[in-house]
């Protein structure tokens, strides 16, 4: 995933479309006053002084609006308070300003305007920001149309423009909309720019998260490190760019399961964040909790639990109140205090994001799924049986309303409400919630995935604790069978999934077959541990 300095990136384009547009500020008093306030906002905005900033910005409005309602100048006031109060989450503010600001550029300077095309992007993001992605794409398409008309299909500003909207694609889940829009874009700054610009190492490192996510990892990989090799060649080795890459580099071998050479790279790139931006930076928040990840997933739980009290102490003191952002860094925490055992810690962090997703969401959003989930689960480790299934059946409710009843969050929602029952003696239930999930996984994600051996190792390990093991037994081979295929041979997962079968085996009596198994799985352990990064 590529990462911007910027954590609400759009000023500065839209800066430059001003610019292009309008003639240089006549000697008028109302023109230089205009001129003058907006520029004391764009001060205090770059300094993050966001009270001073809005006074300006308003004061500004209030200026332009003396040209008339129809002026380019008061669109731009419009767009730079919008701006604003999109980099401090206040959606309900900047959306409107955004939509008026876009009806004056339109009707005074044309649909197909470069200041339109920057207006339309700046509503598209407003739109992302809050998972409304269904509204933000026919804005960005719209913004692409624009800019290949007025500059030319093999123009740097269209080439980011496709790639935003192939990252809007991405995110939709369209990977094969998504690809092509970014290799046409790798072709224009390839092209104009030269194969060793920056722009172009931005462009390879998103479509090597593409190919990550479609498990192309053989594709990824050689992207992912091309993009770190022009970086540190064009801007240095401590450039907090190359910080970026080494992040997405050593992100790519977490999910590899290669951990011995994803550490390294994860703890240069936050002393190359922290010493380019400083210690709370959101470049050098994202590098903790990567590798907070990390450690996470090596159960390594007092390792990341530091890493993500940093984070969120940052988060806190950078941050809105109610920006999304900041809940999933309480999310992260807070699942790192449940596997440490903190209950007390845990729960009222879940209870802090859950009402910062709702105030940014709404109640029925699947953002609000999420921790609905996480709290379900809290309360089943605790053993408050019928809060969690509370929790769980709330969740399940929210999915299905998003996604209908055959989407792959329903299918993990499902999963986790059986263990509710499970666990209060509804075994009918929970089993067939099982099933039911196994069928969904395995339309939506294809009879060979990730997902559909986590949904047989589910239904595995239901009849294992209810002692059905000739069904348990099958449903566990399979599972391991699946990993093997999706993930390798190698893979940590794969290691822990044999360890398990193991188990299963020995309660069955076999020991021997057990024995193998537990060979194998320590060779994938040792494997790991003694694996060294890339020189």
């Amino acid at each position: 995933m590529a990462y911007t300095v910027s954590a609400k990136p759009g000023a500065s384009l839209w800066a430059l479309v001003v610019l292009l547009s309008f003639p240089l500020a006549e000697a008028q008093t109302p023109e230089k006053a205009w001129t003058e306030t907006t520029a004391e906002g764009q001060k205090a905005y770059q300094k993050g002084d966001f009270v001073q900033a809005e006074k300006y910005f308003l004061e500004a409005v209030h200026r332009a609006e003396q040209f008339g309602p129809e002026d380019p100048r008061l669109a731009t006031s419009l767009n730079t308070l919008a701006d604003l109060y999109r980099a401090q989450s206040k959606y309900a503010e900047a959306e409107p300003l955004f939509k008026r600001s876009l009806a004056i550029m339109e009707k005074a300077l044309g649909p197909n305007h470069p200041s339109v095309a920057a207006t339309l992007s700046n509503l598209a993001s407003i739109y992302q920001d809050q998972n409304r992605l269904a509204e933000a794409e026919p804005l960005l398409e719209r913004t692409v149309a624009i800019w290949e008309k007025v500059l030319g299909p093999e123009n740097p500003v269209l080439a980011q423009s496709l790639v935003t909207l192939a990252e809007l694609n991405r995110t939709q889940g369209k990977n094969a909309e998504a690809e092509p829009l970014f290799r046409r874009s790798l072709a224009i700054m390839e092209k104009v720019l030269g194969p060793e610009n920056p722009n172009v190492a931005a462009t390879l490192n998103s479509l090597g998260a593409l190919y990550s996510v479609q498990g192309q990892m053989s594709e990824a990989e050689p992207l992912l490190k091309r993009s770190l090799e022009i970086y540190e060649k064009a801007l240095g080795p401590t450039h907090f760019k190359v910080a970026v890459a080494l992040n997405d580099l050593g992100a790519f071998y977490h999910r590899e399961g290669r951990y011995g050479e994803a550490e390294p790279l994860l703890k240069r790139a936050l002393g190359i964040s922290e010493r380019a931006l400083g210690p709370e930076h959101p470049v050098v928040l994202r590098v903790l909790n990567d590798l907070a990840s990390l450690y996470h997933d090596q159960d390594k739980f007092k390792e990341a639990e530091p890493l993500l009290e940093r984070s969120v102490a940052a988060a806190e003191k950078s941050l809105p109140p109610n920006d999304p952002e900041l809940a999933t860094r309480f999310l992260d925490l807070a699942d790192v205090y449940q596997d440490l055992g903190k209950y007390e810690k845990a729960e009222p962090l879940f209870q802090r994001a859950l009402a910062v997703r709702i105030q940014a969401f709404g109640a029925d959003h699947p953002n609000v799924a999420v921790v609905l989930t996480r709290q379900g689960k809290l309360r089943l480790q605790q053993g408050r049986l019928p809060e969690a299934e509370a929790f769980l059946k709330h969740s399940l409710e929210l999915w299905e309303r998003a996604y209908g009843s055959n989407s792959p969050n329903v299918a993990a929602a499902l999963a986790d409400l059986a263990e509710a029952h499970r666990r209060q003696g509804n075994v009918e239930g929970a089993r067939h919630l099982l099933d039911r999930a196994l069928v969904i996984w395995q339309a939506a994600a294809g009879p060979e995935s990730a997902s559909v051996a986590a949904a047989l190792d589910d239904l595995a390990a239901f009849h294992q604790q209810q002692g059905t093991f000739d069904i348990a037994e099958p449903l566990f081979a399979l599972a391991l069978e699946l990993w093997i295929r999706v993930l390798g041979p190698d893979h940590p997962q794969v290691g822990r999934e044999m360890e398990g079968y193991a188990r299963l085996l020995r309660q069955m009596g076999r020991d021997a077959d057990a024995d193998d198994w537990e060979v194998r799985a320590r060779a994938i352990r040792e494997r790991q541990e003694n694996s060294t990064p890339p020189q």
